[in-house]
Order: C-alpha cells, then structure tokens, then sequence
C-alpha cells in the first residue's frame, strides 16, 4: 500500500512513524518548547535522526479547552518552518484546519494536510474552503480526522454510546466526499481521532476493534502518544494523572499495539522509543 502526496509515495507496507513537531507556546505534551523556528527545525532534525519517517508541523494547539489561534498568528508560528523543513529530504505534513494556512504551505511545497476537522471548515469571505484547497491541489496527501463537537467543548461533552460504527461511518463519509471532487484515494489516509471527544473506555475500544476501521480500505493513521487516556491507564491508586512526560511507556505500548492491529502511521513525540518497540515488533513478525 502506498500513500500518494505531494513529493513522495510513502510505502505502508511497515508501519511507519510521523514525528509531532509543535510550534506552539501551549500544546499539553510540549508547548513553548520548540516554539521558535531554529529551536523547531533541530528538533525536527533530531527526529529524523531517532528514525522517523515523516514529520508533522502544527501551529494550533487542540488540546481539550484550547482556544482557537488567530490565522496571521499561526502562519508566523508554521510558515518559517515549512519553507526550511521541505529541505530535508522527507515527507512534510502540516497539522491545521485553516483553509488558508493549508495553501500557503501548499505554495511552500508541504506534502500532507493533516486536519482535525476532515476539510469541513469553510475559508474567509471571497477564499476557498479547506475542500477546495486540498481537492485543487494535484498530490498532496489528506489525512482526515473523527472529531466530536470541537475542541473548546469536545471532552465537556463527549460522544454517546459505540463509538466505533460512528467514527467508521464519518471517515467513510468524508473520504466520500473529497473523491466526489475527483481526489485520487490513494491520496487519503484516516484517524479515528483518539482523545477528541471520546470517553477513555471509547478510546480503547477504538483501538480494540480497530480492524472494524481498517475495513474502509484506506490507511489508518493513529495518535496515541501521551494522551489522557495513557494516563488513566497509567494512573492506578494515584490521586493525579500521570504528567504527560511520564506517559511514554504507555504512548509506545498503545502505539504497538496499534501497529500490530495493522495501524500504517503512528504519529508520536517519542519517536526514538516507538522506532525501537517496532524494530523488535519486526523482528517476531
């Protein structure tokens, strides 16, 4: 199986690891530490040496209760790091719903859109929709994400009951909805979205019977790393959760899981831990 983007056909035939980039002052895991474009670039640097694959910038934090980020803010954070990242050789994703921000980075050359809201945000009066940029741009790879409600109020009110035949059938639904504006579906790719609107139990029964998703035929990309879910996991007698730098044995156990589940794209922070958990998964398969 191969994933078509911009510059690159990315082989899927082994699970591969997208590294977490975030060039924001307040992401849960890592914000402000990688908030300006020198410190950012090493660390994508330093990635690429752990082993990952391919890397996604992001600009917006979506953590639950964040606040929205002005447009003109997150080109600041995302553009001065696109223009150096496509240098290095690998696939660029960029993490944004921002019609706007998805073609200026497409201008800059980025390979994947990776977005929250599966294109359905609308631009600015007189500009293109998200699914105007994406379905006129000739290659570029789509990743489309299940979200309930939206992040000021998705763990307020989280989904009811199975989440699973509801996650299938609105990636279904949205990668219907590109391919009827003529986009190629070895283009998309789809994430059921772990941690954005769902209870820790519908997480896990995502990742349970994440087969039931791999039945839509198209790729399956997978964000477990840190989440709340880990740390509830992780938590036991404890009065608090785990901090989110002491979720990475449970981040590296759910994304092996995942990748022996048949997951094909495991976005991380850790990469050098999961790149080596796959290195011993590739031994006994």
């Amino acid at each position: 199986m191969q994933w078509k983007t911009t510059r690159f056909e990315i082989d899927l035939s082994k699970p591969r690891v997208m590294g977490i980039v975030n060039v924001t002052p307040d992401s849960f895991s890592d914000g402000g530490q990688h908030a300006d474009t020198r410190a950012a670039l090493q660390h994508c640097e330093q990635m690429l040496r752990e082993g990952a694959h391919l890397l996604d910038i992001g600009g917006e934090s979506t953590r639950p209760g964040s606040p929205a980020v002005p447009l003109a803010e997150e080109l600041s954070r995302v553009v001065p790091l696109v223009k150096e990242a496509v240098k290095l050789g690998v696939p660029i994703s960029v993490d944004t719903y921002k019609p706007e921000v998805m073609a200026a980075v497409l201008d800059l050359g980025a390979d994947v859109i990776n977005d929250i809201w599966a294109l359905r945000r609308l631009g600015a009066a007189g500009h293109a929709s998200a699914m105007e940029v994406v379905s006129g741009h000739p290659d570029c790879g789509i990743c489309l994400m299940h979200m309930h409600r939206d992040p000021q109020s998705m763990q307020v009110a989280p989904m009811d009951g199975d989440a699973v035949p509801q996650v299938r059938q609105f990636l279904e639904q949205a990668a219907e909805a590109i391919q009827m504006r003529g986009v190629d579906r070895r283009r998309i790719v789809l994430d059921p979205g772990i941690g954005f609107g769902k209870t820790v139990a519908q997480n896990f029964s995502l990742l349970a019977r994440q087969q039931e998703l791999l039945a839509t035929g198209f790729p399956l990309l997978v964000g477990w790393s840190r989440k709340s879910s880990i740390a509830a996991a992780l938590q036991g007698k404890a009065q608090e959760l785990p901090a989110p730098s002491e979720r990475v044995i449970g981040s590296v156990a759910a994304a092996l899981l995942a990748a022996e589940r048949g997951a094909h794209i495991l976005r991380v922070h850790d990469v050098h831990e999961t790149v080596q958990a796959l290195r011993i998964l590739d031994s006994v398969t």
